[in-house]
């Protein structure tokens, strides 16, 4: 089987590392199937495109889920390592990677420099987010990639209505993005050449807010905020109503790439 290599959880206090897990935990079997954009064939290809993994890339998956990701890489011939601290999600990645790693990430067990391309998607939002791209950085060659997936507001405009739709969906996330913000982490640890690109995810909201995590009053409230949404945030978002009265979403993803400084 995969290894593991267990690393006591002195990056994350225990009140955030138990919400995030108990979080995770009840989503874990589910989770494949609660988003369009977790197994989106055109996102997938797009990253693959982006980041050139071949055979031997040496890959770390940061907050690696049930592996997603890593098997997409891995069918590139990465040799792939997944970082995560949720039982439950890890014990589904762990056929699609060379080593398992349990441990925060903003404290990693790694030597410097010892993987080309530190990935990761949907992750830092439950993190210490500087703490946790500095030691991707640390852990990344000179030269090698940083990339970071993450779910963004449009703008200004409409972050304030969608930051309580992601805060209602999942107590425990701790930052909210614009793409701006992504590009600041990079570049704020170091990274050179940092570029951010677009990819927009139709989803479900009723589909995507079954989550099994979240109990049927927030999801409620998501809708309320779907049903009361402003102008603005209709036409960014591009909000469709089916005749069921289920609202679809145009979801923003900022695709955040730089390069490790020499």
């Amino acid at each position: 089987g995969t290894p593991i290599t267990l690393r006591a959880a002195k990056g994350m206090p225990v009140s955030q590392r138990e919400v995030t897990t108990d979080h995770f935990t009840a989503r874990a079997q589910r989770y494949n199937r609660s988003s369009h954009w977790c197994t989106d064939p055109i996102l997938m290809d797009k990253l693959m495109a982006m980041l050139e993994p071949g055979p031997g890339t040496r890959v770390l998956d940061v907050a690696c889920g049930t592996g997603l990701v890593s098997r997409v890489f891995t069918a590139q011939g990465a040799e792939v390592t997944g970082l995560d601290i949720t039982e439950a999600m890890y014990d589904q990645a762990r056929p699609h990677l060379q080593e398992l790693v349990v441990s925060p990430a903003e404290d990693m067990p790694f030597e410097d420099g010892v993987f080309d391309i530190s990935f990761c998607r949907q992750g830092i939002q439950f993190m210490n987010g500087p703490g946790a791209v500095q030691e991707m950085v640390r852990v990344t060659r000179p030269g090698g990639r940083i990339c970071l997936v993450h779910l963004t507001a449009y703008g200004e405009e409409d972050k304030e209505e969608y930051f309580e739709v992601l805060r209602l969906r999942n107590p425990a996330r701790k930052n909210f993005y614009l793409r701006t913000d992504l590009e600041a982490l990079l570049s704020e640890a170091g990274c050179e050449q940092v570029v951010v690109h677009s990819h927009v995810s139709p989803e479900d909201v009723d589909a995507w807010s079954d989550n099994g995590a979240i109990p049927e009053e927030a999801r409620e409230g998501i809708r309320r905020v779907y049903r009361q949404a402003s102008p603005t945030f209709q036409e960014l978002h591009a909000v469709a109503t089916g005749v069921d009265g289920r609202f679809t979403d145009h979801m923003l993803f900022g695709i955040a790439i730089g390069v490790c400084p020499h």
